[in-house]
């Protein structure tokens, strides 16, 4: 399976890290608390881990192309969240095992 992750340098990964989980739970399964959450998206599944420092976001998907439309879709997400600050996401691929 495809799977990318990127850490997105800010200090209020915590509360963006909430916003999406809330923003999604209407409508997928999710699980967080202040600082882990996961969404189970139809295009794939989103993991978030937050520290004082970073937003670390983690995706996985069925199909490279799925991968590519999930990074988009969450990094747009946030960013709205976020419109008081610039977020740099740099999306990392895994290699596949």
């Amino acid at each position: 399976m495809p799977t990318s992750h990127a850490d997105v340098v800010t200090e209020n990964a915590s509360r963006y890290l909430q916003q999406l989980c809330k923003h999604w739970a209407h409508k997928f399964p999710v699980a967080f608390d202040p600082n882990h959450g996961t969404i189970d998206l139809s295009l794939g599944r989103t993991v978030l881990d937050a520290d004082p420092a970073a937003l670390h976001i983690a995706l996985t998907a069925d199909e490279a192309g799925s991968l590519e439309r999930l990074e988009t879709v969450v990094a747009d997400h946030i960013k709205r969240f976020a419109f008081r600050e610039e977020l740099t996401f740099d999306w990392k691929k895994t290699p596949a095992a």
